[in-house]
């Protein structure tokens, strides 16, 4: 029997080192899988917290903005700002209204004319 251990192939004597490597390899990959796997869970985690802290405090900014602009369109503070320039209302007297009579016409070929791209009665060439 020991004739025939010499005679053997090489592959059949490497076969059990080569089972041994690839299930290394697998175990090695997987773990170098989980590890990239959790860091990218940590990267992830801190990309939505910095991204939910920047969303508080563009929600701060627009609050504050809409606070100011509410406080710039008050009528009190525009009556303010309009007195520091020395801007007082209108007197009656220079008021001018200027009333405007609906337009009415006796010619119904007339409107129509007003209203189409052209007159009435022509077809197109």
């Amino acid at each position: 029997m020991a004739k025939n251990r010499k005679n053997q192939a090489a592959a059949i004597r490497f076969g059990p080192a080569l089972k041994a490597f690839f299930l290394c390899l697998l175990i090695a990959g997987s773990a170098v899988g989980y590890v990239w796997q959790k860091s990218q869970v940590y990267l992830l985690g801190k990309q939505i917290r910095e991204t939910e802290s920047r969303l508080t405090q563009l929600e701060r900014n627009n609050q504050m903005l809409g606070d100011q602009l509410a406080d710039l369109r008050s009528p009190v503070k525009l009556d303010q700002r309009a007195r520091n320039l020395g801007l007082v209302p209108a007197q009656p007297a220079q008021v001018v209204r200027l009333s405007e009579s609906p337009w009415v016409s006796s010619d119904k070929n007339n409107f129509a004319r007003q209203l189409a791209a052209r007159p009435v009665g022509v077809t197109p060439q």
